[in-house]
């Protein structure tokens, strides 16, 4: 082809491409209250036109050598459908709190990168040779992409309860694997001497990704177990909570959209320390154990629970379930700072009465 059309065929691409950049930027932006709330449905179907329109454009580099206008109709008609997308998303997210309205604009964005490469890579093959082995396999690859990004969008959270509760859900999980990792902790061999520990590592039968110093004194081990029980007892109560805002829709105590949204996002922030709580606490077990950092970590989750049962109360949400996990969840965290506590005054006495001595003995009096 020539190079003037080229030349065209480019300009007419970076016309639409910076027009869809343009568009994407809305979606940052909060809508009015009075504008006209778009189903997600409707975003789906649109989505499922594109990816038709997608596999077109890929079937373009197949058979018979495409006319320069044919292609230039079909990149019009497909950013026509894409522009018709975010639009319709940016009126999906009338009433969405900040957590489900960066759901839908990160699934928005697949779709929009993966139309860009697509696009891209159609007007650049275009002025080599047709049907070459690179064409018939580069562009196939990414109009699935595009499918793949528009199908995605049915699995997109359409409420900012399900949005929600999908993150608390991944904040459960993340701390099942502190928990996991919790329970990998081993007390320390029962040989005074260390024998067996050195005998194993002269053998070289040590597994290369062992850690070191994972292994828990008698008392190092009680903390942990009472960490364990603390960490477990918190999984319950997230997933309690989850429960509680889901049972909100059943009960009509709640109209997702703008009823409430504050409070589900509070609930999410503390959700979310509550987690970092959790990891903090889980560092603390590796001895040498840090027990007054364990026992700072207890008292700001138990303080973040608290804030959690006021935020649901205004929800009208707490359910006996979830009252009762946290009263469990308050006596694991009473127990563990018990202990943890009695473990600080532990350390600072010295071992024996001689050591008294000589510690006073060694001290300077001053005239």
């Amino acid at each position: 082809m020539g190079k003037g059309e080229m030349e065209r065929l480019n300009q007419i691409l970076t016309g639409h491409l910076t027009n869809i950049h343009e568009t994407l930027q809305i979606l940052d932006q909060t809508p009015a209250s009075s504008l006209r709330k778009v189903s997600w449905d409707e975003v789906i179907k649109v989505g499922e036109q594109l990816s038709k329109n997608a596999t077109t454009a890929g079937m373009l580099f197949t058979g018979e050598k495409t006319k320069v206008r044919a292609l230039e109709e079909n990149m019009e008609a497909y950013f026509n459908g894409l522009q018709g997308l975010l639009l319709l998303a940016y009126g999906s997210t009338v009433g969405a709190g900040p957590t489900l309205s960066s759901n839908i604009h990160a699934s928005i964005k697949q779709v929009v990168d993966s139309s860009f490469l697509l696009w891209r890579e159609c007007v650049a093959s275009y002025g080599g040779p047709h049907g070459s082995s690179e064409q018939q396999t580069t562009i196939p690859r990414l109009a699935g992409t595009v499918w793949e990004a528009c199908s995605a969008l049915k699995k997109t959270p359409a409420t900012n309860i399900v949005a929600i509760g999908r993150a608390m859900t991944r904040i459960a999980v993340s701390m099942k694997d502190v928990l996991r990792e919790m329970k990998e902790l081993e007390p320390c061999s029962s040989d005074p001497t260390g024998e067996a520990e050195s005998q194993a590592l002269e053998s070289n039968d040590v597994d290369a990704d062992d850690e070191f110093g994972k292994d828990l004194s008698p008392e190092e081990m009680k903390v942990a177990q009472l960490a364990i029980g603390v960490v477990s007892e918190a999984i319950i109560v997230i997933k309690e909570l989850i429960r509680s805002i889901t049972g909100l829709l059943k009960k009509e105590n709640l109209r997702d959209e703008q009823d409430g949204v504050e409070y589900l996002e509070k609930l999410l922030k503390l959700c979310r320390s509550i987690g970092v709580q959790v990891d903090e606490l889980g560092a603390c077990l590796y001895p040498p154990q840090e027990f007054s950092a364990i026992a700072e970590s207890c008292k700001e989750m138990s303080n973040l629970i608290d804030e959690v049962g006021k935020e649901l109360d205004n929800l009208n949400g707490s359910i006996e379930a979830f009252s009762k996990g946290c009263k469990s969840l308050h006596n694991a965290l009473e127990m563990l700072q018990i202990e943890t506590s009695a473990s600080v005054v532990a350390d600072a006495i010295p071992q024996n009465s001689s050591d008294m001595v000589e510690q006073m003995q060694n001290l300077a009096v001053q005239d």
